[in-house]
């Protein structure tokens, strides 16, 4: 629904004649950099399977890699239809296919996150260096609040607390139950400390993230009117695309808006602004309900005899 609201927001100013140069821009792009893209997503996510075996490892478990990249397309398809859902169906795979416990794996997709948060903020703080009066005076005009947003966080992290405390305190079955549960989890989150091959995982993760920005800004050289954009520009646009995805089911509606209001300020046209956002997010949504529906079929094909 929220997706919808901001397709609405999306062509609600435009003419029948901004749409249609819209479209021809989408059209008319240099395709050759799109598929470029597509490639390095995809590397992207293979490393991204790849080094979850790190964690997966360290606890005494040894997967299939195969079943780890299946896995990872079954959690960016079923996120495209309930944000973070993915996490949930990618430790069941694992349950299923490779015996490694529900609360363990799910405690490394968490860990997972962990790092993925961490990352997020290192681009953030690397784009505020590069860019801190331009990001103030966006937040401004979106009426971006940050002190609701730490009350939030606050608010937040002391229900969670009183919870686990009350759950610590009961006795009965179903406390217990969650008990274990959340031991299981954190046994999965401090692999990252248990680890043997850190070194390995951090080169991977920095390899993830290096692969998520190029991926964004070689799109720049689709279109004729955004090939001078500059690399701030586009980290700008990348994190914000990075937020909306992060917090809704696959950016859908809000990334191509939300791209655009970055692009805009950099003198870039409504209609190519769009188009850049638009071919972004559909390009990598379009890799992901393809690979990811092939891989629902693959799992129990590829894992005959479980």
């Amino acid at each position: 629904m929220i997706g919808f609201v901001f397709i609405y927001l999306s062509v609600k100013d435009t003419t029948l004649e901004d749409r249609a140069t819209i479209y021809e821009a989408i059209k008319s792009a240099d395709y050759r950099f799109v598929l470029f893209s597509l490639a390095l997503g995809l590397i992207s996510h293979l490393s991204r399977a790849y080094r979850w075996n790190f964690m997966l490892n360290s606890m005494g478990y040894e997967p299939r890699l195969i079943n780890n990249i299946l896995a990872i397309f079954i959690t960016y398809i079923a996120n495209l239809g309930v944000p973070r859902s993915g996490e949930f169906f990618r430790a069941t795979v694992m349950k299923t296919y490779e015996d490694i416990p529900f609360e363990k794996s799910f405690g490394t997709i968490i860990a997972e996150r962990i790092v993925d948060l961490i990352m997020l903020v290192l681009v953030i703080g690397i784009a505020l260096i590069l860019q801190f009066e331009f990001i103030l005076g966006f937040f401004k005009k979106q009426s971006f609040n940050p002190t609701l947003l730490v009350i939030t966080l606050a608010l937040g992290g002391l229900v969670f607390w009183v919870l686990i405390n009350q759950l610590k305190k009961s006795n009965s079955a179903f406390a217990l139950k969650i008990t274990e549960l959340l031991k299981g989890l954190k046994e999965g989150v401090m692999t990252l400390v248990k680890m043997p091959k850190k070194g390995a995982y951090i080169f991977h993760t920095f390899l993830i993230w290096g692969l998520y920005i190029l991926m964004f800004y070689c799109i720049k050289f689709a279109l004729p009117e955004t090939v001078d954009l500059p690399f701030e520009a586009l980290l700008i646009g990348f994190l914000v695309g990075a937020i909306t995805i992060s917090a809704t089911n696959g950016g859908v509606g809000i990334y191509p808006y939300s791209v655009s209001l970055v692009l805009i300020t950099y003198d870039i046209s409504n209609e190519s602004s769009l188009a850049f956002g638009w071919i972004m997010w559909s390009a990598q949504t379009i890799m992901v309900i393809l690979f990811g529906s092939l891989s629902f079929f693959a799992l129990p094909l590829i894992n005959r005899k479980k």
